[in-house]
């Protein structure tokens, strides 16, 4: 597990902090679609990704699901933090983009480390930033952009957090992520291969346009 922690986060974190998390971290592998934190969940533990990628959803009250962002091995999910301080119950959810293997880290330790470790304290204030501008980001293309530009765009940004062009979904999976239905997404898909965007076989997608 240190060899692990060295690879992903060596360069950020010094070696008695590494030490710390190799000690009281909880190894979790999980297969692609688990559901590893759900909203209104109380939260024990906050993770580590150390290989694979998971994707954050919010839901609204009739129950349907907006994809917010991807985490990619090396990240940690800077809501899950906040929801941690605030001794909250979970906001997000959390699934599976991928097989994964996350480091399980227990919330007591958060504050503590905030004011023991510089390194720490940097870590968790650079994932607010990077979530905040991917927050934004998906503001701004629920706000201007088209429903095939936005489809596209997921489509990229899985390909990317799976390292893979091609996406092992279903028309379904996509609706769920992107709020909206299996027939719109059937008809987009169909126009972005007739477009040469992209490439459809039986559940899976290759993107052609990265």
């Amino acid at each position: 597990m240190k060899d692990k922690l060295q690879a992903h986060y060596g360069y950020l974190f010094e070696d008695a902090l590494l030490e710390e998390i190799a000690s009281i971290g909880i190894q979790k592998d999980v297969s692609q679609g688990t559901v590893i934190m759900d909203i209104g969940e109380p939260i024990s533990h906050m993770p580590l990704l150390l290989e694979g990628a998971i994707k954050i959803l919010r839901e609204d009250d009739q129950g349907d699901e907006l994809l917010l962002y991807f985490l990619e091995k090396g990240d940690s999910c800077a809501m899950t933090f906040s929801c941690c301080m605030g001794k909250h119950k979970s906001e997000i959810r959390a699934v599976a983009e991928s097989n994964s293997e996350l480091l399980m880290l227990p919330v007591e330790k958060m504050e503590i480390w905030m004011a023991k470790y510089q390194t720490w304290r940097q870590f968790i204030l650079d994932s607010y930033h990077t979530r905040m501008m991917e927050l934004l980001e998906t503001v701004d293309t629920l706000a201007f952009m088209r429903m095939d530009e936005r489809l596209l765009k997921h489509l990229q940004d899985k390909a990317k957090v799976n390292h893979d062009d091609n996406i092992q979904t279903t028309h379904q999976d996509i609706a769920y992520d992107l709020n909206t239905s299996r027939v719109v997404i059937s008809r987009l898909l169909k126009k972005l291969e007739n477009g040469g965007r992209i490439e459809m076989g039986r559940n899976f997608i290759k993107v052609l346009d990265l």
